[in-house]
């Protein structure tokens, strides 16, 4: 045998021996270790950071923002546009320019593993809780993935100065799981959610003695935490609110999934019923009610609504596939719910409980606009009685822009010398590298195994990579132009410093 073959039988066994191993070790797993532990002690473990030498003067660090998708964004647009006080003594009062330019972000959409929503009606909270650990460990750590194919991680990211859980349903579950965690690691790092911000928000549009029903739309998994519910009432009382002051809350599943194309929920390619449809149903646990089709007024155009029928009155099967259909049945859901209660109050502001649901403030406001004006069968108007007829729309996100700026002036952390222009974003994808894995035909985990998994088996699921088309819809980075046009330059702006400095790896 020559030298030359040879020489390339050893490379491909070693080429492949170094994959093998690879392999192995991503399957091995820490069973009965819980994730925190990993990380604060675990020094070998990929998740481990190195907390005593933490920086300390982090001024000059960005702040780090996570949601479970992109809807995170829409926090990210409050903050980025938060123009309230003035650049050069932080004090109140508007001076033209927005509040944080000196400031870089770094965002992270844990994608793959969204919807969070869902893990706590299967049962599946201490996984939950782990993802979320998992993404405030990425944002303090220095490890990401250039491509979703790089088998070797970079080690170059910045760590951060302060948390933004820009997800409700991370909030609930996992805001005062990540204090704890910190708190174990001797770090003092911020920590600020959505759902204290929205409140005070809230509370501030009412007057202190005034009677009114919050509604929360929100995803499953943030209304059955009560998360909004127990904040409105512990919080009425702490600033002084006498009026009646009730919470109706609505579960409002297959939005946020909607809008990010989880296809769980929503495929636009779809003419017909599928068999794996998570999302409301004739006959499903989450009911359509035949009864209330014309209140409803599903649009079935161009396949928005899936029938097993030519004819819409004859479905046997139907299932919604549009993020607006979604916000329909989920509305008059929640105004049938506050009309049956016989209350005497009225509907006065709903709180966008999940950071997806801004993307679809228009179409609330229509429907919203169509229920107030909606007859029944005996010409009455059905909901104006429960409904005032200008809903306010509480954002939570500009109120947890207010908290970031206060504690940045508290604590003297506003950056002199940044630049926004600096922000990064990144999101997760399946890691395919992890043989314990599945991942269907689109790339993603299919639901089964998505909620199927366990935790305490530290692994790598997945990987986190920058924002690219490789990863983000044509359809969905479109919607980010028209309705998050700041951030979506911030975007660009990473995309192409990012693909520059690919470039320059692959040339050296």
């Amino acid at each position: 045998m020559s030298k030359l073959k040879l020489s390339f039988l050893l490379l491909a066994f070693l080429v492949f021996g170094c994959k093998n191993q690879k392999q192995q070790d991503i399957a091995q797993t820490l069973e009965n270790k819980d994730i925190v532990s990993s990380i604060i002690e675990d020094k070998n473990s990929f998740y481990h950071i190195d907390f005593e030498n933490y920086p300390k003067q982090r001024a000059n660090l960005p702040v780090g923002v996570f949601d479970s998708g992109t809807g995170g964004l829409t926090v990210l647009k409050a903050i980025v546009n938060y123009d309230e006080n003035s650049n050069e003594t932080h004090q109140n009062g508007k001076d033209g320019k927005e509040d944080f330019l000196k400031e870089s972000f770094i965002y992270l959409g844990d994608q793959a593993n969204m919807p969070y929503g869902n893990y706590s009606k299967e049962n599946k909270v201490d996984l939950l809780n782990e993802h979320i650990i998992k993404d405030a460990q990425f944002l303090m750590s220095n490890k990401y993935y250039s491509d979703a194919s790089d088998a070797s991680f970079n080690s170059d990211k910045q760590p951060v100065k302060a948390l933004v859980i820009a997800c409700n349903t991370a909030t609930a579950y996992g805001k005062e799981y990540i204090e704890e965690f910190l708190k174990k690691a001797n770090s003092n790092l911020k920590v600020i959610g959505v759902i204290d911000a929205g409140v005070r928000g809230t509370l501030a549009s009412l007057e202190k003695d005034e009677d009114a029903i919050i509604g929360v739309l929100a995803t499953a998994g943030t209304v059955a935490s009560k998360g909004y519910q127990n904040t409105i009432l512990k919080m009425k009382d702490e600033l002084g609110y006498t009026g009646n002051i009730e919470v109706f809350s609505q579960g409002g599943v297959g939005i946020a999934e909607a809008v990010d194309e989880d296809p769980d929920y929503f495929d636009k390619n779809l003419k017909k019923p599928r068999q794996d449809y998570k999302g409301p149903s004739l006959d499903g646990d989450i009911k359509i009610d035949r009864t209330l089709f014309d209140i409803y007024n599903f649009d079935f155009d161009n396949s928005k609504m899936l029938c097993d029928t030519e004819k819409d009155d004859d479905c046997s099967v139907l299932q919604i596939n549009d993020a607006k259909n979604y916000v329909r049945y989920h509305l008059v859901t929640l105004m049938e719910q506050i009309r049956l209660s016989k209350t005497s109050n009225k509907l006065k502001s709903i709180i966008l409980g999940c950071t997806h649901y801004p993307y679809m403030t228009d179409e609330i406001h229509d429907i919203l606009n169509e229920l107030y004006n909606y007859n029944g069968k005996d010409g009455d108007f059905m909901y104006r009685d429960v409904m005032a007829e200008n809903i306010k729309l509480i954002d939570p996100a500009v109120d947890t822009a207010k908290e970031l700026h206060d504690y940045l002036k508290t604590e003297s952390l506003f950056n002199p010398n940044g630049n926004i222009k600096d922000s990064e974003f990144y999101i997760s994808v399946p890691n395919k590298e992890n043989p314990n894995n599945k991942i269907d035909a689109q790339g993603r985990f299919p639901y089964d195994y998505k909620y199927g998994r366990n935790a305490h088996n530290i692994q790598e699921y997945v990987k986190v990579v920058p924002f690219s088309r490789d990863n983000i819809s044509y359809d969905i980075l479109t919607r980010f132009q028209k309705q998050i046009p700041y951030v979506y330059q911030l975007m660009q702006n990473f995309n192409q410093n990012n693909e520059k400095t690919k470039h320059l790896k692959n040339k050296i």
